[in-house]
């Protein structure tokens, strides 16, 4: 199964059998003072050089987001999007939990790219979101991810983690939205609260490849909150997780595409390993 999305210039597919594609966490002011301020005064350069800095890294597609305190989201959501667009070729994954924010980004993105294909982040199984984010996803034709939350919260276990994400598809294909175009994210939560918690996750990512043959991503660092060393933690569930299905997670790349790159190796992603060859000498010249 595949998922494609485009910029005006540039095409990412997804699918199991390709290398894990990199969605850049960067752009979202979410514990990020500095963004946070810098978009309360409309000030859109610093999402300008983390478009450019992750790029350069190796993340595939952005994550914009500009949901913080004060921000005007319908009008400056478009302004971040277009930037990002005129500044890299790579995708964008329009990232807002309000709705009039999402459709007027999407504007944008179709009046730059006609026949591009952005990624929404997000809908899940809630049935206010269902009907506020589905129809935009279905006029636009974009991708969407799928959170596997509901009008219940985030299920505990990995059972009903899939039947949410089972009812995003059904609702999706009812109108017109193609399987391959919805992105199921199982939800990490931290470890440092609940022990079990990246196991549950674990193993409704595994039940959601296997039942539902779906794409994935995931927001990997939330399992680390609270505890010491965080990286390593974060690497060593975004293994994990790639080995069960995730195949395009949302992360900053900078700090785990060398994981990300290993875990392709190690699953017969990359052959001759020629990706993580290539990735050592680009670092080993910085």
């Amino acid at each position: 199964m595949e998922t494609i999305l485009k910029s005006a210039q540039k095409t990412i597919i997804i699918s199991p059998m390709r290398p894990t594609v990199l969605i850049g966490e960067r752009i979202n002011p979410t514990g990020k003072k500095r963004l946070a301020a810098a978009l309360a005064a409309g000030d859109l350069d610093i999402v300008r050089q983390e478009a450019l800095a992750q790029v350069e890294v190796g993340a595939d597609v952005l994550d914009v987001n500009v949901g913080a305190a004060g921000v005007d989201e319908v009008a400056l959501l478009p302004k971040a999007v277009r930037l990002v667009m005129e500044t890299v070729d790579a995708p964008v994954c329009i990232d807002s939990a309000n709705p009039e924010a999402l459709r007027a980004a999407l504007v944008t993105y179709r009046h730059l790219a006609p026949e591009g294909k952005p990624l929404i982040n997000s809908v899940n199984g809630e049935e206010a979101r269902l009907k506020a984010v589905l129809p935009l996803v279905a006029e636009y034709k974009t991708a969407v991810i799928g959170l596997t939350m509901d009008d219940d919260g985030i299920p505990p276990t990995p059972d009903k983690r899939l039947a949410v994400a089972c009812k995003i598809v059904e609702r999706a294909e009812a109108l017109g939205i193609p399987r391959e175009d919805v992105l199921i994210d199982c939800l990490a939560l931290t470890v440092g609260a609940d022990s079990r918690a990246a196991l549950v996750t674990l193993e409704a990512i595994r039940l959601v490849r296997q039942e539902l043959g779906v794409n994935m991503t995931l927001g990997a660092s939330n399992v680390s909150f609270g505890l010491p060393d965080r990286e390593v933690i974060n690497w060593a569930l975004l293994a994990m997780a790639i080995q069960n299905g995730v195949n395009c997670p949302i992360v900053d790349v900078a700090k785990v595409r060398p994981a990300i790159l290993a875990a392709d190796l190690l699953l017969g992603r990359d052959d001759y390993a020629q990706r993580y060859v290539k990735a050592y000498r680009q670092r080993s010249k910085k």
